[in-house]
């Protein structure tokens, strides 16, 4: 396709003429059959609500069309919809936009849906099994048509992956709101999702997919790479001060937990991930993130303990089921370090996780036509699964749940997987490492994207974050000088590692100082022409401030307030007015729909006096804003940076906790 005609297909939106039915890809990883949940009633709703976006001249072919869809697959994606345009991240001059802003926040959908990129691409999934940008393609085109004709002067309201419209606004306003699966409290339950999605009114945004700001597996490596070393950290014995040989075992190479491999790698252990489903286990052996693909444990276990032995760094992919995995390895008594699990729990019964002893394609024959049953397999495997971890954590392995809701749905299996006082026997990374080492801080997932495409501009943003993260560690205080020991180690050996996949993206792990002072000299080396073009400045919403969350992100405060989301809903009503180009709000993320509450932004800034002005007022509050709810809830390290930016900042005034002496508890009752 032409460029020309590239431009002319996004600027038509909906098409006047039906494009050719598209053949159905095979070589593609597509999402599994979603179960048979709507009433026949709702199932006419369902074609009504996908009818709508179309006119009726259409409505007779497509009605047999997309209720097939519905029959197939358990969803109407609109295939016949599907641009036939290569979809990756452009630079941004390739665009037809009046707003620069829109301009971006097109390539940034663009790389959501890249196929290197995407889990799902032909679905419009990101990652996490269900985490979409749009529910369906015409959804798609009308986003990309509107984005084209929008002014700076308008913002685009987007519900749930549906372009409600343009509506006017001014130039400082967001150029998009986008809300994800705000339903009301009592219709989060997993089958609400599942009948409110097939009915085309509501989506699963996970965190980074639904609001454009997915980079790939990039977007968790890093902060995979400082839980891995610090999980391997406590390993160490006294006088100990080298983790190499140590061997993590895990699960999950699909979405964001195809980071793993490559971040135990960095960290320099030795590594074993299971994923059962070969296409996702190829796809990041290709691209460079694992080092071995084995199918065979007979082979696998005595290659990891040779690299053990050599204490040499590699990442090993057992193309099968992780229970498989870990019942073998504590059958045989094998010594392990350090055990996780990255499969998508958050949506267990829809292809976040494979029950042991059924073949991928079974399982998903099952999911979709015999669920009760397939819930009972998922459950009687999580049992399994937990039982051999137990049995390794007794001779000397760290297991920590990584925020999928693996302990929860463990708990929910019935699994032995609590402790006598009801708690769970395992911690969350949060509880032990990102939390009161990172979050409490404000250092959390600060990223940005290069517009012009160009590696050469990633590679000079990547020299000025190094520098300045230098500068502030000269009089940095000791509290966080290993924090940012680790950042300085991360962005400096970044290029080497070959990050990139899909657009010139970087993450870095920075602080409130850190991310306003990087984004400033950003924006005064786009004004001086050393970086060629605008930069899209985000993070995940996995940070100190953009989620509440009380199994993962918050699961580090405890003062009761875990549970509460006024955190995330103020985070984003204070990033839309202070100057972010667009902000999010979802309902569920990482580990579940209904157990969470998150909120993101993107913000591009071009060298413009207007972009220093909103770096400064909107990143300040978008970690501040965190930092004070955590000092509230009494956690020290929150106290003293929340002080410390009192004193750095005027007009900031935060209240703080007056603490109470245990004694004084104790005797109250």
């Amino acid at each position: 396709m032409t460029k020309e005609e590239f431009i002319r297909d996004i600027c038509t939106g909906i098409p006047d003429t039906l494009p050719e039915p598209q053949a159905y890809d095979p070589t593609i990883n597509h999402a599994p059959k979603r179960k048979d949940i709507l009433t026949k009633e709702e199932k006419m709703l369902a074609l009504r609500n996908a009818l709508r976006y179309f006119p009726k001249k259409f409505h007779k072919t497509l009605a047999h069309e997309f209720a097939e869809e519905l029959r197939l697959y358990g969803r109407i994606y609109m295939y016949r919809f599907r641009p036939t345009y290569d979809m990756h991240a452009r630079p941004i001059s390739e665009y037809p936009c009046i707003s620069k802003q829109a301009g971006a926040i097109m390539m940034m959908i663009q790389n959501n849906l890249d196929k290197a990129v995407a889990q799902h691409p032909h679905e419009l999934i990101t990652y996490g099994g269900n985490g979409a940008v749009f529910q369906n393609w015409a959804q798609y085109r009308l986003t990309m048509k509107y984005l084209s004709e929008m002014t700076d002067e308008q913002t685009l309201v987007m519900y749930s992956g549906h372009p409600l419209g343009l509506f006017p606004s001014h130039k400082n306003a967001p150029r998009v709101i986008v809300t994800n699966g705000m339903v009301i409290p009592n219709y989060s339950k997993p089958d609400d999702w599942e009948r409110l999605n097939t009915l085309g009114v509501s989506q699963y945004g996970q965190m980074t997919a639904g609001s454009y700001m997915y980079i790939g597996p990039q977007g968790i490596v890093h902060g995979t790479t400082i839980t891995v070393l610090n999980a391997a950290r406590k390993r160490l014995k006294e006088g100990e001060t080298s983790i190499k040989g140590m061997l993590f075992v895990t699960s999950g190479l699909g979405g964001m937990s195809g980071a793993q491999p490559k971040a135990g790698n960095i960290a320099g252990v030795v590594s074993i991930t299971a994923e059962i489903n070969p296409l996702a286990a190829q796809k990041r052996y290709d691209q460079g993130w694992v080092d071995e693909l084995h199918t065979s444990l007979d082979k696998l276990i005595p290659a990891a303990l040779k690299a053990v032995e050599e204490k040499r760094t590699v990442s090993m992919a057992y193309v099968g089921n992780v229970v498989d995995l870990w019942e073998r390895l504590a059958e045989e008594d094998i010594h392990v370090d350090l055990g996780s699990d990255q499969t998508s729990l958050h949506n267990p019964w829809a292809g976040g996780y494979y029950p042991v002893e059924l073949s991928l394609e079974e399982s998903k024959r099952m999911m979709a036509e015999e669920p009760a049953l397939f819930k009972e397999k998922v459950q009687e495997s999580l049992r399994r699964q937990v039982a051999a971890i137990n049995k390794l954590t007794d001779k000397g392995m760290y297991f920590f749940d990584y925020g999928n809701a693996f302990l929860l749905e463990s708990s929910r299996a019935g699994a032995d997987i609590m402790k006598a006082d009801g708690k769970f026997r395992y911690p969350s990374y949060v509880q032990d490492i990102m939390g009161p080492m990172f979050f409490d801080y404000g250092f959390g997932p600060f990223r940005w994207v290069c517009s012009s495409g160009e590696p050469k501009d990633l590679e000079t943003s990547d020299r000025i974050a190094t520098d300045v993260l230098e500068e502030i560690r000269k009089t940095a205080t000791p509290d966080i000088i290993g924090q940012l020991d680790d950042n300085i180690h991360w962005i400096k050996e970044a290029g080497k590692n070959h990050l990139v996949v899909g657009s010139q993206a970087r993450i870095l792990y920075a602080d409130s100082e850190g991310r306003t002072k990087i984004a400033l000299a950003f924006n005064e080396a786009i004004r001086k022409g050393e970086i060629s073009r605008p930069i899209v400045l985000g993070r995940d919403h996995h940070d100190v401030s953009g989620t509440d969350s009380p199994f993962r992100e918050t699961s580090n405060i405890y003062d009761g307030s875990q549970f509460c989301a006024d955190m995330a809903i103020q985070n984003v009503i204070g990033d839309s007015f202070r100057g972010a180009t667009w902000v999010s709000i979802h309902n569920g993320g990482g580990v579940g729909w209904g157990e969470v509450i998150n909120g993101g932004f993107g913000m591009v800034i071009d060298g413009s006096e207007d972009a220093d002005r909103h770096i400064r007022q909107m990143l300040l509050w978008d970690v501040n804003n965190g930092i004070a709810r955590r000092s509230w809830a009494r956690n020290t390290g929150s106290i003293d940076a929340i002080r410390r930016e009192m004193e750095r900042t005027p007009g900031l005034c935060v209240t703080l906790p007056n603490i109470v002496e245990d004694d004084i508890i104790n005797t109250a009752f």
